[in-house]
């Protein structure tokens, strides 16, 4: 039997067939789940509290939808100072952590559950390879160079929305004066999960991305762009969806002296993790089958979000690991039981990584990820553009 669990992409688009030939079966579509559902976390639904998105200030598993409005703050506004956007490019081959992987592509480069482990997959195509990887850098118009300024990383790519987000929202001083960063996964776009550099990178259970992060990309943006990153935890957030979500969670769990804050839209808290480790057999389901109920609670401040129509996969390894809401749903709980400040946001008529979800709760859920965090006034408006200003020594 071929499978292979890369949930993280939409079901694709089924063709018109053409006159005479027989259409192939369309991919069964994910089942919706009830906020009442067996194993749903107490929810509250903010329409009962007049409101279309959770409060800011407040904790706990909120109900949203179904129906969604893009924010304000995710369109640009007119007399907000805008930020600077830059894109570099980096190698592989510049690379001493992630030098690169690769798998074929279509059918023949799928894997086959191995026969003497249900929670893993055999992928035999997945081989050394180069690759490039974009980052992209918003610079707000407020930062003064040279001075120490929190930040927020994301995942998948330059993520031109939530620059747009930062720009709004750091006007308002609803968020402090910070930079944005954009991380692409290395490899090829339409390549997922297991034997791929985006599954290696987003999926593996390790603080290494974390430390590719901190030791190959953050000294680049600094010396390129004039900025000084904090060191300070508490002035530092991950974000992302999907993979990129686990990841961002990942990043913070495994190196907790360097992020305090993450944001996820439809985290991949299931098992999809490759290579197998016998230490991490279940892979991102152990951060609520038992990594969180056994362990301390960090200084974790932690925003899920997941869509009642989100990813579904229970045939693809046999392993009651891969259903994305209940994943979720789970983590919610365990958060809760350890007293972690977090929020879970349970989307009605939302998919995986639902964009229209996204376009209405991103600038709170920014808001709500940056509580307690000191907001000094903003600076004035910087008349030397950062990308020209003389570097830091």
């Amino acid at each position: 039997m071929t499978v292979f669990a890369a949930a993280d992409a939409p079901a694709p688009a089924v063709a018109t067939p053409a006159a005479g030939t027989t259409a192939a079966p369309a991919r069964p579509r994910n089942p919706t789940r009830a906020p009442d559902a067996p194993g749903a976390p107490a929810m509250t639904r903010v329409s009962d509290l007049g409101a279309i998105n959770p409060p800011v200030n407040k904790d706990g598993n909120f109900i949203i939808g179904p129906n969604y409005t893009p924010a304000p703050e995710t369109m640009v506004q007119p007399g907000v100072p805008q930020g600077e956007v830059f894109r570099f490019t980096m190698n592989s081959t510049d690379s001493k952590i992630y030098p690169g992987i690769d798998r074929d592509a279509g059918p023949a480069g799928l894997g086959t559950v191995d026969p003497n482990n249900p929670y893993t997959v055999i992928v035999p195509t997945s081989r050394p390879a180069p690759y490039t990887r974009e980052v992209g850098v918003f610079v707000p118009k407020q930062y003064v160079p040279g001075t120490t300024v929190p930040f927020i990383v994301g995942a998948d790519g330059v993520d031109t929305g939530l620059f747009t987000v930062l720009n709004n929202l750091i006007a308002e001083h609803k968020i402090p004066v910070m930079i944005g960063i954009s991380i692409a996964h290395g490899g090829r776009r339409d390549s997922d999960a297991q034997g791929s550099e985006r599954g290696l990178e987003y999926d593996t259970m390790s603080g290494v991305y974390a430390e590719f992060v901190e030791k190959e990309v953050l000294p680049l943006v600094e010396s390129k762009y004039n900025v000084k990153l904090t060191k300070d935890p508490e002035g530092r957030a991950t974000m992302g969806g999907s993979s990129g979500g686990s990841c961002a969670l990942i990043m913070a769990w495994y190196h907790p002296e360097l992020y305090h804050r993450v944001l996820t839209y439809s985290g991949t808290y299931v098992n999809q993790q490759w290579p197998f480790t016998p230490a991490m057999p279940h892979g991102a389901w152990a951060f609520h089958e038992s990594l969180i109920p056994n362990s301390p609670a960090k200084p974790l401040r932690i925003w899920l979000e997941v869509g009642d129509a989100d990813n579904y996969n229970p045939n693809v390894m046999l392993d009651n690991m891969h259903d994305w809401v209940v994943a979720n749903w789970n983590m919610a709980k365990v958060l809760a039981a350890k007293g972690y400040h977090y929020q879970l946001v349970f989307a009605l008529n939302a998919g995986h990584t639902d964009r229209n979800v996204k376009a209405q709760t991103l600038p709170e859920a920014l808001e709500w990820l940056w509580q307690g965090y000191p907001m000094a006034p903003a600076a004035p408006a910087s008349s030397t553009p950062p990308s020209t200003a003389k570097p830091t020594p």
